[in-house]
């Protein structure tokens, strides 16, 4: 379209003054060829003489180009709270708060666009409102509690050896909920943080739900993939929510796993995106805006070396507790625990565990597994099942090399060279080496 058919429009209105659709379509031409004022002029009028929605949304466009944003939103909210349901005026809404920086009202309407028709894509918004790579987690304020809120039925009784963790959670956490006048008598909080590191599969999930159970208190268990979501400003409402259900439950002892991932240090961050998760996270552990009185928090780590040491500061994660493998006797308790109820015949638990030195509970229950395939092989000749023996379980220890072995040769070297603090110092004590 160009100025000459602007011109036969206008002339044919002439001779049809009251022709709706004619006005509109004249209103539509001079939109598109950028003359604003006068399409907001036709607009407006057509407005006076109805409540035209298309008008509306014509109107809301030259307001949207003009940069009168206010304007346009004003109008399209209107337009949507009637009942309309049109992908372009929810995109068009959607631009116009962004550019009054609502990203999360944007993210909602940019959200209904979609839900009408789920192939729909509009660059510029999926550019500013989308981080990519990343799913969709369900809005967790309407499901927190059931997701992720229990009350455990284990406590330290439940936990075979580890008995130096138990005796740090012990200081840091039990006995200040067990003695809250005294804390509070020299001004200490009844909180904080402490953080378990070591090999994978050594149990520092159990420990954590122990913890909570030996002081009567509810658990919440999160990793990152809980947390993480794929619209701008997401992730970090989720982690505020989960923080806000446990200080909304006190006594709450908040596990977070995958914190090395959450906590990487921010110079390493690439994306501006986990530079603000972080600092939502370190804002949470030091109760900016409320308070985290009552509310224990215990991280997770494989790879502590990779945490932002801002997580170390004192009122944070300022206790840092090592998890190594089971001990023999825990490894001997592990195996009778996990081998309740299988066909067994006379198992030489103790020599087992004396073969399984490093296995973390992961590589038992691996072990286990090794020792029932080859056991199902031989029963499916005759239809019986055998019974395990010392000798099946002693065979699949050789099979199964030690997972945790991996780690302790990176983790060594971070003991051995980065140490300067002290921080390691109980994996040199695992491994018997000396500084």
């Amino acid at each position: 379209m160009n100025d000459n058919t602007v011109d036969s429009l206008r002339e044919a209105l002439k001779h049809s003054p009251e022709n709706t659709p004619l006005r509109l379509l004249l209103a539509d031409t001079l939109l598109s060829l950028n003359r604003l004022e006068e399409a907001e002029e036709e607009y407006s009028n057509l407005l006076k003489r109805s409540n035209d929605i298309k008008s509306k949304i014509g109107l809301a466009k030259v307001f949207f180009k003009k940069g009168n944003y206010s304007a346009c939103n004003v109008i399209l909210e209107e337009v949507i709270d009637n009942g309309a349901r049109d992908i372009d005026v929810f995109t068009l809404y959607a631009k116009g708060l962004l550019q009054e920086n609502d990203t999360a009202k944007a993210i909602e309407a940019y959200k209904k666009a979609l839900a009408l028709d789920p192939n729909y894509f509009d660059e510029a918004l999926d550019k500013q409102l989308r981080l990519r790579g990343r799913e969709e987690v369900p809005d967790l304020e309407e499901e927190l509690d059931s997701r992720f809120l229990e009350k455990p039925n284990v406590n330290f009784s439940d936990v075979g050896g580890m008995d130096l963790v138990k005796k740090e959670i012990e200081l840091k956490i039990i006995k200040p909920l067990q003695h809250p006048e005294l804390y509070k008598a020299y001004g200490k909080k009844i909180g904080g943080g402490i953080l378990l590191y070591g090999p994978p599969g050594c149990g520092k999930t159990f420990i954590a739900k122990a913890t909570a159970g030996e002081v009567k208190a509810r658990f919440i268990s999160v990793s990152l993939n809980d947390i993480l979501d794929m619209w701008v400003g997401s992730s970090e409402k989720n982690l505020h929510e989960i923080f806000e259900l446990a200080r909304n439950n006190t006594p709450c002892v908040l596990f977070i796993d995958e914190i090395d991932a959450l906590g990487a240090s921010r110079s390493d961050m690439k994306q501006s995106s986990g530079r603000h998760l972080i600092n939502q996270f370190l804002q949470e552990l030091d109760g900016i805006d409320s308070s985290n009185e009552g509310v224990l928090v215990i991280g997770a780590t494989n790879t502590p070396w990779n945490l932002d040491p801002a997580f170390r500061r004192p009122g944070r994660f300022d206790r840092i507790v090592f998890v190594p493998p089971p001990d023999e006797a825990s490894r001997e308790s592990i195996l009778r625990l996990k081998l309740t109820n299988k066909p067994t015949g006379t198992i030489d638990f103790r020599t087992i565990a004396k073969k399984a030195e490093h296995y973390s509970g992961a590589d038992l229950d691996a072990i286990i597994d090794i020792a029932i395939e080859e056991k199902l092989e031989r029963a499916f000749e005759d239809g019986i099942p055998k019974p395990l023996e010392t000798n099946d379980l002693l065979n699949a220890v050789k099979k199964h090399k030690p997972s945790t072995q991996e780690w302790f040769s990176t983790a060594k070297n971070f003991a051995l060279f980065a140490n300067d603090s002290g921080l390691y110092d109980d994996i040199l004590t695992y491994l018997k080496i000396k500084k």
